[in-house]
Parts: structure tokens; sequence; C-alpha cells
């Protein structure tokens, strides 16, 4: 590449900042950071159950907890089309 080009990705290169990128992207796709909390949730619900589960199989109970945990990250990634469908198609920002 020649010094008189501009680079292709000069709107990465300005951002060094590996927070800034995050912060960006989070405000960008806010349900992504939901799904992924409300994953981390379960996982940590499913850890706490997993001493009190009583005389269940331990392969049931992380068969619960997985059915929990994709539902929660489904939902959460169908509710971000749907806002981002809103965003774009029913409250048209002004261009």
């Amino acid at each position: 590449m020649s010094s008189g080009q501009e680079s292709v990705f000069s709107e990465y290169e300005t951002e060094t900042s590996q927070t800034s990128k995050l912060l960006r992207k989070f405000k960008e796709t806010p349900f992504v950071p939901i799904g992924m909390a409300g994953f981390a949730m379960v996982v940590g619900y499913g850890l706490y159950k997993l001493k009190h589960r009583g005389n269940m199989k331990m392969s049931l109970h992380l068969i619960h907890m997985r059915v929990a945990a994709q539902g929660f990250v489904v939902g959460a990634i169908t509710c971000g089309v749907l806002y981002s469908m809103l965003r774009e198609y029913v409250v048209k920002p002004k261009e």
C-alpha cells in the first residue's frame, strides 16, 4: 500500500481502545449484552441448584439448564431483531 492512499480500515484504526470499541458495539446492538448476561445468570443459577437438586439425575439437571440458557439467548436475539426492525422500518430516522 502506498503512503498516499487512505487506509480502508481508518475507522477502526482511530479507535485504539478495546473498551471504546466494546461500548460502541453495545450501543449498536443492546440485546447482545442482555443475552450474554442472561446466559451467565442461568449458568450461575444452575450451578447453585446443582448442590440442591435432591435425587434428580445429573444428566437431567444439565439438560434443563441447557434448555433454559438457550431459551434466554434465543429470546434476547429475537427481541433484538424485532427492536432493529422496529427502529429501521416503523420509526424511520430522518435522513
